[in-house]
């Protein structure tokens, strides 16, 4: 998986915990349809059970998106494949599970890239022990990005995994995004929309850092551009500049749409 839209000749449609518009977030069900949908690439969240595994869910507990309840912490990791994570939806999804990475590296490998999210807070060395395990042992390092809003634990997977890639997220627009990019040794950045400046951009890729941006859901981009917000059609020409390499949402058909009609120049 190559990062910049400069190297790919296209911009990486991203789905956001899958097509989770239409399916149970971090499922396979959801990786299926985002890659049915035309994605790229999927961003995922990881935390660690009980016995050291690493499973496929954003939140340190079950209970919003499963019939259970707990933190993840304290289920292992058969425990946690033995809930329904279709909570979220009332209708048309019973019976999903949540995945482990390793079966979601497996589904993945060699079609479909993975921006995997740290979300893990107490355990993580241990969670970068046991996911270098499972990239050496999926024979995925080259398919997948870690991602986190914590750069000094970016660092550490960088130290201790040699040959990944990295992903700073950043809610803020930096007097220095170069200098961010390069303290923690990242190989792309992701900018929120509204933080978002074609300068900055222009560094970045000077630099040879990817961008990554995630697009709201269309019903609020339709609002925002009913009273005069036209988020859109700017994000539109920063695609066609190649300012951005990959955008990320919620709804993948979407996104492959929008990009399509938005071309690399």
């Amino acid at each position: 998986m190559k990062l910049l839209a400069s190297e790919n000749g296209y911009v990486h449609i991203c789905g956001h915990r899958g097509h989770s518009i239409a399916t149970p977030e971090n499922t396979l069900a959801a990786f299926r349809a985002a890659k049915e949908h035309g994605a790229t690439t999927c961003e995922i969240d990881i935390v660690l059970t009980k016995d050291g595994d690493i499973a496929v869910l954003h939140d340190p507990a079950v209970d919003r998106t499963t019939n259970g309840s707990g933190l993840v912490a304290n289920f292992t990791m058969e425990e946690l494949m033995g809930l329904d994570a279709s909570n979220s939806f009332s209708e048309g999804f019973t019976g999903e599970r949540i995945p482990s990475l390793h079966q979601v590296l497996e589904y993945a490998k060699g079609h479909l890239g993975l921006v995997i999210e740290i979300k893990e807070r107490l355990g993580i060395d241990r969670l970068i022990a046991r996911l270098g395990e499972l990239l050496e042992e999926t024979d995925t390092y080259d398919d997948v990005i870690i991602i986190s809003f914590d750069h000094l634990s970016l660092l550490e997977v960088k130290r201790r995994l040699p040959g990944i890639r990295t992903e700073g997220i950043t809610h803020a627009r930096h007097a220095d995004m170069i200098a961010v990019a390069r303290s923690a040794e990242l190989d792309s950045l992701s900018i929120e929309m509204a933080r978002f400046h074609p300068d900055d951009a222009e560094a970045l890729h000077d630099a040879e850092v990817a961008i990554r941006c995630h697009m709201q859901r269309p019903r609020l981009l339709e609002h925002y551009e009913a009273l005069g917000l036209d988020i859109s059609g700017q994000v539109g020409s920063w695609l066609q500049g190649g300012l951005i390499d990959s955008l990320s949402g919620d709804d993948v058909s979407w996104l492959q749409q929008f990009v399509s009609r938005n071309p690399l120049a």
